[in-house]
């Protein structure tokens, strides 16, 4: 069922009245992701400050946003689509379905060439598919290893572990001497299993699909990083009995609660943190060899833009002004996320104003992504998400080879 036409602010949802205003204005309509978790600090505020000051400087085009839990964004826009409604534009977390069924702009089509240029370039090519960009990055994340400065003293440890080894040294040192603490939280439950994972199988040399697009989740990188995992961190008691049981909330809140000495995180359990008064610390992630290159995980959210509507050099002039430094630099700042964009990089980099997002931005050049430009990684994932735990568990080889199974059929699927 269709949401009810009502007014935020000075912006009126998607999907009421006409596509053109008065005068032959030009309506762009947009739906767009809610950060915010109350009213006092909800994305529409962000948009309605951009929409008025790109119409007091655009004559004849007028913006209309509708703001949307992420709970339900998705279903927002099918709804829409469904219904002949579909937006001019939309900020969500992924593109890869609609660029399946042929709906956008290629992103050069709608953003100038300044804007590209400035696209951090890592970013740009996690928007492509099929060496074609159509999703537009608006915001990143990247994860890099956290730790309890308080644990490691109490412990004897002097600096963050580089190598798995030194970090199952360490583990050994905190078990040992902080009793009640967790020394690794190795969330593989199914709320994002698939970061995790992720993340290790880029610092043990594998990756969950290669550069053809193919999946290598039962690659032998693999099988060696999840018996590398149940051995030295599981059976020892090192981290969680059955980490496939482990939400990241759950272990973000658990360091916040100081139950947890070390793990992968984004900016968010930085916040965490803060507010909790912990003395945290932030280092590269730990990879199985010193003399390898520091990997990161890197995760955006999107804007795409819908060809339904026929407005592409509208879209264009909105995208363009969305992605003035003025705009995201204020977006990430509010939301302590991440930059897509070199300026505000930069910006952000060099104020003295983020040094608890130093490691974070470090990280944004050098992060690699999920294969998003995928049709089938959707539900792959999702597969991910609620099996890949068993992989630290006895027989684990065994989960990778079923993940492995049906991820290929699923890519098979949508490539007939």
């Amino acid at each position: 069922m269709l949401l009810p036409c009502v007014l935020a602010g000075s912006l009126l949802l998607a999907g009421c009245g006409t596509l053109t205003g008065d005068g032959g204005d030009v309506t762009l309509r947009m739906v767009a992701a809610d950060y915010g978790d109350s009213e006092a600090n909800s994305t529409s505020h962000y948009w309605d400050d951009v929409v008025q000051r790109f119409q007091a400087a655009t004559p004849g085009i007028k913006v209309k946003v509708e703001t949307v839990s992420w709970t339900d964004i998705d279903k927002r826009v099918g709804e829409l689509i469904a219904a002949g409604k579909t937006p001019d534009i939309v900020q969500t977390g992924g593109y890869a379905d609609q660029v399946a069924a042929e709906r956008l702009y290629p992103a050069g089509d709608v953003l100038s060439i300044d804007t590209q240029v400035n696209m951090l370039d890592a970013f740009s090519k996690a928007g492509q598919v099929f060496g074609s960009q159509y999703g537009i990055p608006f915001v990143a994340s990247t994860r890099v290893f956290v730790y309890n400065k308080a644990v490691f003293q109490k412990a004897g440890i002097t600096a963050p572990p580089v190598t798995w080894d030194e970090l199952r040294k360490d583990a050994e040192l905190i078990k040992a001497k902080v009793p009640g603490v967790t020394p690794y939280a190795l969330p593989l439950g199914p709320e994002e299993a698939q970061g995790e994972s992720m993340i290790w199988t880029m610092s043990g040399g594998g990756s969950l699909a290669d550069n053809a697009g193919n999946y290598t989740i039962d690659s032998p990188q693999n099988r060696a990083t999840f018996s590398w995992l149940r051995t030295n961190l599981v059976d020892r008691k090192l981290t969680y009995a059955d980490p496939g049981t482990v939400d990241r909330k759950t272990a973000f809140a658990d360091f916040a609660a100081g139950k947890v000495a070390m793990l992968n995180g984004h900016p968010g359990l930085v916040r965490k943190a803060i507010d909790s008064k912990i003395d945290y610390g932030t280092a590269a992630i730990p990879r199985r060899d010193a003399a390898a290159k520091p990997s990161t995980l890197g995760v955006a959210d999107w804007i795409m833009a819908f060809k339904a509507n026929g407005h592409k050099a509208q879209i264009k002039k909105f995208l363009n002004f969305v992605y003035q430094k003025e705009n995201t630099l204020k977006f990430d700042e509010q939301y302590n996320l991440l930059p897509v964009t070199q300026d505000t990089r930069a910006e952000m980099t060099g104020s003295g104003n983020h040094q608890d997002l130093s490691e974070f931005l470090n990280a944004l050049p050098n992060a690699n992504f999920y294969p998003l430009g995928d049709p089938s990684w959707d539900k792959v994932s999702v597969l991910v998400k609620q099996k890949i735990g068993a992989a630290v568990r006895p027989d684990g080889d065994k989960a990778l080879a079923d993940l492995q199974g049906v991820a290929a059929a699923e890519a098979g699927k949508v490539r007939r």
